[in-house]
């Protein structure tokens, strides 16, 4: 298959615009767009420029034109600056003029209420009438500094550099480019979203993803409209190019306030979080933070951990540093004996022994230079922050000298603060200069340093594909969608105790036992079968907090208390709940763990990202500790579970706490795997609490859990309710070669990059020719991260392999692979396929091929579309035996064009 550019390309680098509404009139909108664009016509600027105003016969000294539809050229870009009432009449002219992007800058649309949305939404059909993208309305523009290309109301241009900057504010646009020239700090492409209508974050991020003049990508973020599509493409991005972003809206005034501006609802703050670190992105808190990560992240460092070392020569700052660590979560770092050793052979005898390194107020570079190099080397210190004050016997100046050529000898983060400003300003200069991080106070430094670490935290998040059923004793899915089909059935929402614990059983989660008596004999004879001592709840569906209607006895040690509780929690909930519908008492175990936790685990759906999991304090801790909660998007694998367990205070008390044993973190870590696939598997689940799910050192049990429930139309897609699309391990098939070989096709996963890139050098020169137009050794490093690190919702691989013992290294053996990606119609995709050269001819192809054609139907695609060499006669051939109709390529005559029709 023949990779065209990204077909955002012609929006950001237009070879041919028109600014409609252009003007001279000063101060203007339409006067500031234009005279941009003539300014770069000398700078860079290749293509063609129009200007669109029917009352003027020139702009600036250049031809106007009445309308779109007159200009004698096809344009790529059409810039609408007009009043928001003349806007879908313009986009329509647009379309019928051939127009293939618009980029709406007005404003009073959707953000000035019901008539501007109306206008809105009539542009939007206006341009999908004619397959037109539109961006907007109400941003600033682009800019695309390389290619001449700045279609923005902001002053001035931008440097040209390697820095990928999407915002939904333009105001925040503007400030940061004002920034941004006096530092010398150069942008790829600069996009204002807006609205967001219709192309949204994500499609601009794939479009960064593809072009090779961003490295490193800036988000501001006030809402997400589209979370499937949202952390599709920033994993995608985040897999290649280090991702940093800022989100307003952490608390609820400023929700109201993005709300207002975007027209986009905001997740909980918490879920936000989740979500960027499972996505392999750096959160930032402020513009500040981004204006130093731009000029310092990724600089030249290899980010490891989060283990800080902190060298100074003054006590009050190290510990400020060090309070400010423990406020955000970094620890400091433990030194090794040996670095101890070699630290108290070069510093004097009055140095802290320990982190913060105090060396002492009269520390000349030369200590510097040895505490450094010790700490750098010592494997149990992930980075430095090293602090300065200008004390007397200090030389500011040489000790930063000493730093940076100690930092050049490292890739380890290096983080200074020389305090002060009139004794450390050169030494300032000298770190700017060689790209090491100063700050004038210890706080941001560590912040930063906390940045960098978070950094590498989450790529190794981001690398985990968990699939929605771990290779275990697999759940009984039958048995729990008949409990919900069940109450569904019956108009409930809620599932009584009961049936959610019916649910948790069915996915292997250990529970204690519940059964409903209606009568006090009949309780008396249901605990007699349980065994004493009991709990004994109310039964009632429309009463989820039970303790407070007061309905539960606990630690009932004869028959004749659980006798008398009976009518007790029938009266007693009557009166505090009179619309209370009792279908009984509930009687389980009491269960006596003298070494158990209490804790909780549930689901609940975020109104952004759909199914979220929390762990954190149960029973009464719910309450007083509410906030030490650790949440995290499905699917979870145990590593993921492992992060999520020790992010919270919670995880503390799990080892050996108060003369207690560590309890089983197999058991804890086995009921939130549980949990994940029920969250993955039962689309249904709106909410649920396992309050408390209690854990000793034998295991762990649940008892007690709630449940409620949504009567859901199934989609296409079996994992359509999440995020995070799991590993598809149920697509994985295998067959037997008539030499008696066994066949093994599966989705492709992120480990497999090696076994593809081996594959790729086997290639024959002709089989990479017709492949990848060109013949070359082997992949990139990029190359293999978007071939292999996949989103499975929007795009699909599949790997035929053969058995180890066919391979040099004792691996499996790649022997073929097709892949295919939707395109943004969400209507057709595009294949590709290659086989090894001695598979070929053998029928793996045609496998391949039926596995993505039946799984690209099965996502309720309706094309599969197919670029091909038209001197690849067997591939030709080969795809009109599968269906596939060739024509000739609208834009290279070298090519064919096929297209199936799957639906």
């Amino acid at each position: 298959m023949h990779y065209e550019q990204h077909y955002l390309t012609p929006l950001f680098e237009p070879k041919s615009v028109a600014i409609i509404g252009a003007s001279e009139t000063p101060g203007s909108i339409g006067a500031t767009l234009a005279r941009n664009m003539l300014d770069n016509l000398d700078a860079g600027y290749k293509g063609k420029l129009f200007f669109v105003n029917p009352r003027h016969d020139t702009v600036f000294g250049q031809p106007s034109y009445d309308s779109v539809e007159s200009i004698p050229h096809r344009l790529d870009l059409a810039v609408i600056c007009t009043k928001a009432q003349t806007v879908p009449a313009i986009v329509d002219a647009c379309g019928r003029a051939g127009c293939r992007n618009a980029i709406v800058i007005s404003g009073g649309f959707t953000e000035a209420g019901p008539r501007g949305a109306s206008l809105e939404r009539a542009a939007v059909e206006s341009a999908r009438r004619y397959r037109m993208r539109l961006l907007g309305p109400n941003c600033l523009g682009i800019m695309r500094p390389t290619s001449g290309v700045n279609l923005t109301f902001a002053h001035g241009n931008a440097v040209p550099g390697t820095l990928g900057l999407i915002s939904q504010s333009g105001a925040l646009c503007t400030a940061i480019l004002d920034w941004a020239l006096p530092n010398n700090v150069g942008f790829s492409t600069v996009v204002s979203l807006g609205a967001e209508s219709d192309v949204d974050f994500g499609e601009v991020l794939d479009y960064m993803v593809a072009d090779p003049r961003t490295e490193n990508i800036f988000l501001y973020i006030e809402g997400i409209k589209n979370a499937r599509r949202f952390m599709s493409a920033l994993r995608a991005a985040a897999r290649c190019k280090p991702v940093l972003l800022i989100k307003v809206g952490r608390h609820p005034a400023g929700e109201q306030a993005a709300l207002s501006h975007t027209g986009a609802l905001v997740g909980a703050d918490d879920v936000f979080d989740a979500a960027v670190r499972r996505a392999g992105v750096v959160r930032l808190g402020s513009v500040g933070q981004m204006y130093a990560a731009a000029s310092a992240l990724f600089s030249h460092f290899r980010p490891r951990g989060n283990r800080l070392a902190i060298i100074t020569n003054g006590g009050g700052p190290g510990v400020m540093a060090a309070d400010h660590a423990a406020d955000i979560g970094i620890p400091l770092a433990k030194l090794s004996p040996a670095t101890v050793v070699k630290l108290t052979e070069a510093l004097p005898p009055t140095w802290s022994k320990t982190n913060p390194l105090d060396i002492v107020g009269d520390a000349d570079p030369a200590r510097y230079a040895a505490a450094l190099e010790a700490c750098l080397e010592d494997p149990q210190v992930d980075g430095v922050l090293t602090i300065l004050t200008p004390q007397a016997m200090t030389d500011p100046t040489q000790a930063a000298r000493t730093v940076i050529e100690t930092a050049g000898k490292s890739d380890k983060p290096i983080v200074t603060c020389w305090m002060g400003e009139e004794q450390v300003r050169e030494a300032r200069l000298l770190f700017k200069g060689a790209g090491v991080p100063s700050f004038r106070t210890p706080e941001p430094a560590v912040e930063l340093f906390s940045h960098i670490s978070a950094y590498y935290r989450n790529q190794q998040l981001l690398m985990q594909t968990p699939a929605a059923i771990a290779d275990h004793v697999p759940p009984r899915l039958e048995s729990a969608r008949l409990v919900i089909e069940t109450a569904l059935a019956e108009g409930r929402k809620t599932l009584n105790e009961m049936e959610s614990k019916a649910l948790l059983a069915a996915f292997r989660i250990p529970i204690a036992q519940t059964v409903v008596a209606r009568s006090p004999s009949e309780a008396m004879v249901l605990a007699e079968e349980i065994g004493l001592p009991v709990v004994m709840k109310i039964d009632a569906p429309n009463i989820t907090h039970k303790t407070d209607s007061g309905g539960v006895r606990l630690n009932l040690n004869s028959l004749a208390a659980v006798r008398d509780a009976y009518p007790e929690i029938i009266e007693e909930v009557k009166k505090n709940r009179p619309d209370a519908i009792i279908h009984g008492v509930a009687i389980e175990p009491m269960i006596q763990k003298a070494n158990g936790r209490e804790l909780i685990v549930g689901m609940v759906r975020d109104e952004i990202f759909g199914p979220t999991i929390v762990f954190g304090p149960g029973g009464v801790g719910t309450e007083t500790h509410g906030k030490d909660r650790a949440v995290a998007l499905p699917p979870l694998n145990r590593f993921l579970v492992a992060d999520m367990l020790a992010s919270t205070r919670t995880s503390a008390r799990l080892g050996e706490f108060r003369n207690m044993p560590p309890v089983s973190m197999e058991a804890l870590e086995a009921v939130l795997l549980r949990v994940s696939e029920m969250v993955c598997e039962l689309p249904w689940i709106q909410e649920m609490d396992i309050n408390p799910l209690i854990v000793d050192e034998q295991g762990a049990v649940a008892v007690d859990a709630c449940i409620s429930i949504a009567n859901l139309a199934l989609t296409a897609g079996r994992y359509d309710h999440m995020a995070i699309h799991p590993y598809p391990s149920h697509k994985t098939t295998s067959y037997q070669t008539p030499d008696g070989r066994t066949v093994t096709i599966r989705p492709i996963k992120p480990e497999d990059a090696d076994m593809e890139q081996e594959f790729v050098k086997r290639l024959s020169p002709e089989t990479k020719y017709f492949r990848f137009m060109n013949t070359i050794r082997e992949l990139s490093q990029a190359q293999l991260t978007r071939l292999t690190q996949i989103d499975y919702d929007r795009e699909m691989a599949f790997v035929a392999t053969v058995g180890s013992e066919e391979s040099v290294g004792g691996e499996p053996l790649e022997v073929g692979v097709a892949r295919y990606a939707t395109n943004p119609d969400g209507e057709s995709c595009e294949f590709a396929i290659v086989v090894a050269d001695d598979w070929q001819g053998k029928g793996l192809a045609r496998r391949l091929m039926g596995v993505i054609i039946d799984t690209a139907r099965s996502r309720g695609l309706k094309y599969m579309n197919g670029d091909f060499l038209a001197e690849n006669t067997r591939m030709l051939a080969f795809v009109q035996s599968l269906g596939f109709v060739l024509s000739p390529h609208p834009d290279d005559s070298g090519l064919k064009r096929g297209v199936l029709v799957l639906n």
